[in-house]
């Protein structure tokens, strides 16, 4: 198996495929006409929903590929669309003939349009640009139409390329001295809108420079991915680069400070966070945060809006134990300079941890961040040995009630989700998984005995995905557990196998070489009741505030993602006490109810759903100057929403004290994690609702 790890990586499940089915039907064609055939045979043949090749597709394709060249719409006029779309309904045709045609005068057009709007950015910044009073920029380009001719596109130039100097401007004079006012038609205005100017030229430089690197290679394969995203989210195709990346990143050779970057329009952005990270363990830096600055500990950050992503990388990451500072902008608008000390990923922060909870230390708390589990090597470790192992330890010391953690808990292996499920259940089934064919397997539990049959809550997120929802569903299917959190889990009912092209391709020359990769929906997986977590994700017994709650998240705002559907329930026998949950249900509803920091949350997501809609913006830097101010203003009543003033009794077992005692940064790790616990006011309803349950 092993040697079939650069072809088939594990995602939820090691999945054998065979990729001989999958030919050319010409000898020797291009590179480009054998990455489109294969392609297209694989998604027609292999995937669990496959789609025909048609006009529906087609049309598909095109949109995609559209918003990926200029989904901005800073680049194509209405002219350029209708020259474009007469190639719409013919894609699908296309692909299947091996053929780049729309590819390639699509690609041509884009490197023409970018071109001319290089010289006009570089035109407008040269001079003063106007803003009139009232005059106001549509940040969302889904409100915004596609400029109707090159006067237009011009209009539509100027007004950005003036917010982004106000916005500049504005921040520049928010981040100095308390006394310092800029006021228009003063000499000490005019230099800083004209320092603004320049900042705002070198980095659409940079950006436009980083566009134009990109190869033809590069922008050929986000072509192909529109086809894949046709089919759902998470079928995707690498180009021979991307595959690469995609490898190192699975197999867990990540350096720097573990945050996954990728630039939206001219601001790299925080994909995701890596667990175990440096930047997980420090805890600020957050998905979606918007990179303004970096700089090298102390010393003068660098303005990175508009800089090319490759050299955004290049300044974030550094030596172990050296300090970057990242400005960010935060989802509700404010800015925050995060320090994060760089690092390799460590291991060991994504093992299940371990605390005692409360002055008696009577409840047990377990945080899981990650199904983890070595495929290939029995010797190393398993998450659910692990949690096993904590359960015990925390047995011995008197634990009556437990807190299974699974918050921002991606998934990872299945066969571990299911031997967790098995900790707390007895024999029986945890998860169904169906085939495109619609043959179904059920994983069940064939351990004997439990580990821990008392007292249980898991807590959830809408970041608790794929296996842990798995195990969370399974829990609440039988009424082992109560789910606490947000309304619904992500909602990613579905498991991906990579195929490498290389291997899929037979018969053709060695320049062809190498072809990318292809990671492919195959199976669906659902709950033991028949249902399924796609979409619906799993639905919290006792649902708290969460700031943003208001705004749609998970797999159900993905593009295209496969349908909900329901399968036969397989044969369990639910355990567990009812009247005892609706108790424990109840109690936390009237607790929330009156609870003043649950009563922050919700008004803050009130006014971050309003918010949300709030796109467009003045123009003029007075008029933009008062509405910042006002946001601001808004944004800093409600600073450290989640953190409790007062603090809950946390400390480690044995073994966390013996790692605290051996060296001061494992001292420093362990009090940073238990003073985020002793603070975290989910964690505090967690206790009080798995207390009612002994009761």
């Amino acid at each position: 198996m092993r040697k079939n790890l650069k072809y088939t990586l594990p995602v939820l499940l090691l999945v054998g495929l065979s990729v001989a089915a999958f030919q050319t039907a010409t000898t020797n064609p291009t590179r480009d006409a054998a990455v489109l055939k294969l392609v297209a045979d694989a998604l027609s043949q292999a995937h669990y929903q496959p789609k025909p090749m048609d006009d529906r597709l087609s049309e598909s394709a095109f949109d995609a590929f559209l918003e990926t060249l200029d989904g901005d719409k800073r680049f194509f006029t209405q002219k350029d669309l209708e020259s474009l779309r007469t190639d719409r309904l013919q894609l699908d045709d296309q692909i299947q003939a091996g053929s780049a045609a729309f590819f390639d005068r699509s690609y041509a057009l884009f490197v023409q349009r970018l071109d001319e709007a290089q010289a006009r950015y570089r035109r407008l910044l040269a001079a003063p640009i106007s803003a009139q009073s009232g005059e106001k920029y549509q940040t969302d380009p889904d409100k915004r139409t596609y400029p109707a001719n090159q006067e237009a596109l011009e209009d539509h130039w100027r007004r950005y390329l003036a917010f982004r100097v106000t916005a500049r401007m504005v921040d520049r004079a928010s981040d100095a001295d308390s006394g310092a006012v800029l006021t228009p038609g003063t000499s000490s205005f005019d230099e800083a809108e004209a320092s603004a100017r320049k900042k705002e030229l070198e980095m659409h430089d940079e950006w436009f420079n980083n566009l134009k690197d990109m190869d033809r290679g590069e922008w050929f394969g986000l072509y192909v991915n529109s086809f894949a995203l046709a089919f759902d989210p998470h079928t995707e195709y690498f180009a021979p680069r991307a595959k690469e990346n995609f490898e190192i990143e699975m197999t867990g050779q990540l350096e720097g400070i573990g945050a996954q970057l990728q630039l939206k329009g001219e601001f790299v952005t925080v994909a995701s966070i890596v667990t175990g990270s440096a930047s997980w363990r420090q805890g600020e830096l957050e998905e979606g945060d918007k990179l303004l600055k970096v700089s090298q500990g102390s010393e003068e950050p660098v303005d990175v809006v508009g800089m090319g992503i490759n050299k955004v990388v290049r300044l974030v990451r550094g030596k172990k134990g050296t300090e970057v500072r990242l400005t960010v902008r935060k989802k509700d608008g404010s800015t925050k300079v995060v320090p994060i000390v760089r690092d390799v990923v460590e291991l060991e922060s994504t093992f299940a941890r371990s605390a005692q909870l409360g002055e008696d230390g009577s409840t047990g708390y377990i945080r899981l961040p990650k199904f983890y589990v070595d495929f290939f090597n029995e010797r190393n470790r398993n998450c659910a040995n692990d949690v096993r192992a904590e359960i015990e330890m925390l047995k011995a010391q008197g634990m009556k009630r437990l807190i299974f953690d699974l918050r921002n808990n991606g998934g990872g292996s299945l066969p571990a989700a299911v031997d967790i499920a098995g900790l707390f259940i007895d024999l029986g089934p945890v998860v169904q998984v169906k085939t495109s064919g619609g043959s179904v397997r059920v994983y069940s539990d064939r351990a004997a005995g439990v580990v821990w049959d008392g007292p249980l809550v898991v807590l959830v997120n809408e970041g608790t995905a794929s296996a842990s929802e798995i195990v969370a569903a399974a829990l609440q299917d039988y009424r082992r557990a109560l789910i606490l959190g947000t309304k619904k889990t992500f909602g990613k009912g579905t498991v991906q196998n990579v195929i490498d092209l290389d291997q899929a391709m037979r018969g053709g020359s060695e320049d062809l070489y190498p072809l990318g990769g292809l990671k492919l929906t195959i199976q669906k997986f659902y709950r033991v009741t028949g249902q399924t977590t796609q979409l619906q994700g799993v639905v919290s017994d006792v649902v708290l505030p969460h700031a943003y709650q208001g705004i749609p998240y998970g797999e159900a705002e993905e593009k295209g993602p496969l349908a909900a559907d329901a399968i036969k329930s397989a044969s369990f026998a639910a355990v567990g006490k009812p009247d005892a949950f609706k108790r424990a249900v109840a109690n936390s509803q009237s607790r929330v109810a009156k609870s003043e920091g649950f009563s922050r949350i919700n008004t803050y997501a009130e006014w971050l759903k309003g918010e949300r809609d709030k796109t467009e913006w003045p123009v003029s830097f007075l008029e933009y100057q008062l509405a910042e101010k006002s946001r601001s203003e808004q944004v800093k009543k409600f600073e450290k929403l989640t953190e409790l003033k007062d603090s809950l009794a946390v400390r480690p077992l044995a073994d966390g004290a013996v790692e605290m005692a051996s060296a001061p940064a494992k001292k420093k790790e362990w009090n940073q994690w238990m003073k985020g616990i002793s603070r975290d006011i989910y964690v505090r309803e967690a206790l009080y609702t798995v207390s009612d349950l002994s009761k």
